[in-house]
């Protein structure tokens, strides 16, 4: 469908967009394009147009970059305490106009509105902590150089300048805001370049922080191919933050590497569930249903394969697919069903792929397996597979997606080890009858991220702990202390206060002996050395 075929519905109440094009104007005006292009998106819930989007060009790009380097230099400038009274008043006006952000998270993604309300509660709690925290992790440190207190020595935290941001798709308010915020509280500026998928979220996020006080020219959105902007984006950031696949990922880590760039990459994950014999089974099986469909399975932490021990493993099998089968799933604006639509075409058929290609190869479809064409044009059911092999797609590869597989282990021992044997390691889950059971399990697991007892989210709200993955699932972590300093150039500045000619001028004999007799002296005190 053409643009000159869709009836305005601000004048027609036959109208097929999604979206007033009156709010569609006012967010898109705040788009770095002058190219003249524009590229109309669709909602997954129905297929109906939402916006026409400014396409930007390269060069718009280097004009997005020359205006956030110059407002960087003086919002740098900025107490520590300024800078993070507006990040608090960003969660504030986020909590205020939810409704809003509501509506655009589900018009652009196709996710139940309980899911997108997800996000605007990370937003809120990420900028209570980051305001809260952040001025006393960027503080300068004190530490002792050679001489104790005769060398003070200061740790300081300055702004990398302008981070480049490319985000992903299937949350697109946590991962451009949530992580936009800790860049600002450390004295930088943003520029972002949102999926093409949901653009209109990130615009609502940067018409927030306007509100909230955020400086004119701190945060500049791009729109368009990652091909097309992404090289110039990673060549003229000083660091990159990149949400998406692997793949993808290597790419953005090679290019800013040529320049020895920072990055910060949270990439995919296949990410593994153990339930120990002595998990309650009914527990788990509710648990693991949010942690394989929350988000219509949009999760890179999304578990996509269960081990379950084989003493409880029909049982379990039951009650999770009973469970998974009980869910609702919808595309209207409200709150009545608990899995949306599949996202976007593109994953609609690697899902159904996956499911196939198992099915044809021996898998088992234990809860459903189907697309509902009835519900929405990419509407499909949470699906649960068992007896799926090794040959299988889905056995190894990402889905991405509402589709799990359910496996039977003899023990422990075998549990971790298939756990482990995969080159990501995102998140995990285990669920044990005991806590410290399943603690001691879960730190064999090789897993940035591992949840006892309940669902991704309980780990992924914990916002004051870092978050990442190991292997090929990223670089860098986000959340915490150093989810802040990420974006940051450390420096080390030593003052010597008493001087060290006397002890030179006594020859290399009396330094060596000096020295050791220092040491000794410190390890008997354990005063710190140095």
């Amino acid at each position: 469908m053409t643009e000159s075929l869709i009836v305005d519905p601000e004048k027609d109440p036959t109208a097929t967009w999604s979206m007033s094009p009156s709010v569609a104007r006012r967010l898109t005006a705040r788009i770095v394009a002058t190219s003249g292009t524009t590229r109309t998106t669709t909602s997954p819930a129905n297929g109906a147009p939402i916006a026409a989007i400014p396409v930007s060009s390269v060069e718009d790009v280097r004009t997005a970059f020359a205006t956030a380097a110059a407002a960087q230099k003086l919002w740098a400038k900025r107490p520590a305490k300024e800078r993070a009274a507006i990040i608090r008043k960003i969660g504030e006006i986020a909590v205020q106009r939810q409704e809003e952000g509501l509506d655009i998270l589900q018009t652009e993604t196709g996710k139940a509105r309980a899911h997108a309300f997800d996000e605007i509660f990370d937003v809120a709690a990420n900028s209570a902590w980051i305001s809260r925290s952040g001025p006393s992790v960027l503080k300068e440190k004190r530490h002792f150089g050679v001489l104790q207190l005769g060398t003070p020595v200061r740790e300081v935290y300055h702004a990398k300048g302008v981070v480049g941001m490319i985000a992903p798709w299937n949350y697109p308010l946590i991962l451009t805001i949530s992580d936009a915020m800790p860049a600002w509280m450390s004295g930088n500026a943003v520029v972002l370049k949102p999926d093409s998928q949901t653009p209109l979220i990130a615009l609502w996020a940067a018409e927030i922080a306007a509100a909230a006080g955020l400086p004119e020219g701190l945060f500049q959105i791009v729109y368009g191919s990652g091909t097309t902007l992404g090289p110039e984006i990673i060549k003229l950031s000083n660091h990159v933050s990149f949400t998406g696949s692997t793949a993808t990922g290597r790419t953005v880590a090679e290019q800013a590497a040529r320049d020895f760039k920072g990055v910060s990459l949270e990439l995919g994950g296949k990410n593994p569930a153990y339930v120990a014999a002595d998990a309650n089974i009914e527990r788990a099986a509710e648990g693991l249903v949010r942690d394989c469909f929350g988000n219509t399975g949009h999760s890179c932490v999304s578990i996509e394969r269960i081990y379950v021990h084989q003493a409880i493993y029909q049982e379990f099998l039951k009650a999770f697919a009973a469970r998974s089968s009980a869910l609702r799933i919808g595309t209207k604006l409200d709150w009545s069903y608990d899995v949306g639509s599949i996202s976007n075409q593109s994953q609609f058929d690697t899902i159904a792929a996956h499911v196939a290609d198992a099915t044809a190869k021996g898998a088992r479809v234990v809860a459903g397996g189907k697309a509902r064409p009835d519900i929405g044009p990419l509407a499909f059911e949470p699906t649960v597979l068992a007896d799926v092999p090794e040959t299988a797609a889905c056995y190894a590869d990402e889905t991405f997606g509402p589709l799990v597989s359910v496996y039977p282990v003899s023990d422990d021992e075998e549990a971790i080890a298939r756990a482990n044997d995969t080159i990501y390691g995102l998140n995990a889950t285990v669920w044990s009858g005991s806590g410290r059971r399943g603690r001691d399990l879960a730190r064999q697991i090789e897993s940035g991220t591992v949840t006892v007892n309940d669902a991704f989210t309980v780990v992924w709200s914990a916002i004051s702990s870092p978050m990442g993955g190991r292997k090929q699932s990223g670089v860098g972590r986000r959340h915490g202390a150093v989810g802040i300093t990420r974006y940051t150039e450390v420096q080390t500045i030593a003052i010597q206060a008493v001087p060290l000619k006397p002890l030179y001028d006594r020859g290399g004999a009396f330094y060596g002996k000096f020295i050791t007799f220092a040491a000794k002296a410190s390890q008997r005190t354990r005063f710190p050395w140095p």
